[in-house]
């Protein structure tokens, strides 16, 4: 059998996702917000606590991508390539280093979703939108000061987030809340459904051949929304840091297992 992820076949064709590495090239916008510092340290693993500085930042960030495996096949399929996503990210301390964390994120494709499965992302799916700025035409914004742009998520059909950003100028670097390497658990429970899991490992991963460009800062606005499914409202703003577009590319082949957990059936022999 072939394929690099389900379902596995002799030639391997319906495999969810190519092999890595995989590139992704997409646009961002960002809300730097601070949050209550108990409602991150709640949702950080065990052994891994608060980042030192700044222990109640978030960013939410919505990103509207175009990916690929190293074939460059699905560009010419753009279906199996294009996907939108929004997702919070933390900051934690783990072994005396600050690591970005994704606590939250919903996208829009499988294929992204089980692809975030194996990096350690907790996707879920959702319904997310971004306005597009434009070269041509008055449908949309020019990325100049002023130009306005807004975002929204939807979960299982009830909003959940909303942003609006307004451009003051161009700036170096698109916040400092996800720029550290990522921080992430792969858990997967056991068959049995006992309690323990077949997968419990804390893994961390960063990628190369990254670019950065046409990044903005601006003002923005954040609302969240309560949902009976959702727990994104929980991490509700207390103050704005700042809003932030920029286009970004970056490839991935790959991350390191940090701290592994063996199956208790593993553990006993």
């Amino acid at each position: 059998m072939s394929g690099f992820l389900f379902p596995r076949t002799p030639s391997g064709r319906s495999s969810l996702l190519p092999p890595p590495p995989w590139h992704y090239s997409g646009e961002m916008l960002t809300v730097e917000y601070r949050t209550d510092p108990a409602r991150v340290e709640e949702l950080l693993p065990d052994g891994v606590d608060l980042a030192p500085e700044d222990p109640g930042a978030v960013a939410l960030i919505w990103a509207d991508w175009q990916s690929c495996g190293d074939d460059f096949e699905e560009i010419l399929d753009p279906v199996r390539a294009q996907y939108k996503e929004c997702f919070a990210v933390v900051r934690c301390q783990w072994e005396g280093e600050t690591w970005s964390r994704c606590v939250y994120i919903w996208v829009d494709k499988d294929f992204a979703l089980v692809r975030g499965y194996h990096q350690g992302y907790p996707k879920k799916l959702g319904s997310i939108w971004m306005t597009r700025p434009i070269t041509v035409g008055r449908a949309g914004p020019r990325l100049e000061t002023g130009a306005r742009f807004g975002a929204t998520l939807v979960a299982a059909d009830r909003r959940v987030a909303q942003a609006l950003f307004s451009l003051t100028g161009p700036v170096d670097t698109p916040g400092f809340v996800n720029s550290q390497p990522m921080l992430h658990n792969r858990v997967w429970p056991s068959i049995e459904s006992d309690g323990t899991q077949a997968l419990d490992e804390l893994v961390t991963m960063r990628g190369y051949d990254g670019e950065i460009g046409d990044v903005w800062a601006g003002e923005a606005e954040l609302e969240l929304f309560d949902s009976p499914n959702e727990e994104l409202s929980l991490l509700a703003p207390q103050e704005i840091i700042g809003g932030y577009y920029h286009r970004v590319g970056v490839s991935w082949n790959g991350g390191t297992t940090l701290r592994r957990t063996m199956p208790r059936e593993v553990e006993s022999r």
